[in-house]
């Protein structure tokens, strides 16, 4: 296979796993999914961001997340931030920025949601963020079985969905597409969509059933998705990768375990 088999299991933010594992592992487990949206973390009073005559100025690297504020805020100016969350923090507070954006799940498991945030329920996550992923050798029979008692059957199969979602769409996750499954009383929600780079075009789904006959639903949500206008803003996305940097390349949204 190639391994150098010095290490029996790995542990992933799941949304940062490329949709397609490389040969020779496994999902050994998914944990139980931790807070999915994100927040904004601002520096004065976020209801500022509902007036029509301002201007916010907006830090973020997610281009998912850049798309929906654009869509619902067309004005605004959106301003790179990388780095570790603490980086990130910091840099908000050093640049004249009003807010910038983090995932909750991101924050709260290292303890460092900051009082002046709120969550933003209506923008929708990356396909499996809040959860983790544990991967193993495939043949590592005994690495599988320890992994199991810590599965969560219910997030491992949402996150299937989202991830079957985003494949099907464009296969990488730098890009805007967003889902989001859920399930209740035994039955499946799922929400997805995709924009385009710049926030102007979107394309949304929505699906509710029975968990029983749930299986399959990402990849069918896509295709119909594709069939209503995705399609245009998919092959959009794609030429314009094109252009910028030649093959589109597997990368985190915000380039730590930390930030998601």
């Amino acid at each position: 296979m190639g391994f150098a088999c010095r290490i029996d299991i790995a542990v992933h933010s799941m949304k940062d796993v490329p949709t397609q594992l490389p040969e020779g592992l496994q999902q050994a487990a998914v944990l139980k999914r931790g807070p999915v949206y994100d927040l904004l973390v601002y520096k004065n009073d976020p209801a500022i961001f509902t007036k029509k005559d301002h201007i916010g100025h907006i830090a973020t690297s997610s281009i998912r997340r850049k798309a929906q504020w654009l869509h619902k805020y067309p004005a605004h100016q959106i301003h790179n931030l990388r780095g570790n969350v603490n980086t990130r923090l910091r840099k908000l507070e050093e640049e004249p920025w009003d807010a910038a954006i983090f995932a909750q799940a991101g924050l709260e498991r290292i303890h460092l949601r900051p009082a002046n945030s709120v969550l933003l329920d209506w923008m929708l996550p990356a396909p499996a963020q809040g959860a983790i992923m544990v991967v193993c050798r495939e043949e590592d029979e005994a690495a599988a079985k320890a992994c199991e008692p810590f599965n969560d059957p219910d997030t491992a199969f949402c996150t299937k969905t989202e991830r079957e979602f985003l494949r099907v769409l464009l296969g990488g996750c730098s890009t805007p597409i967003s889902a989001l499954a859920e399930i209740e009383d035994e039955e499946l929600y799922f929400r997805g969509h995709i924009l385009s780079l710049d926030g102007s075009q979107k394309v949304e789904i929505e699906k509710i059933l029975p968990l029983d006959k749930a299986s399959g639903i990402g990849r069918i949500a896509a295709e119909e998705l594709l069939e209503r206008g995705g399609k245009a803003i998919a092959d959009s996305i794609r030429e314009t990768s094109k252009l910028q940097s030649g093959p589109q390349v597997h990368q985190s949204e915000d380039q730590s375990l930390a930030g998601q």
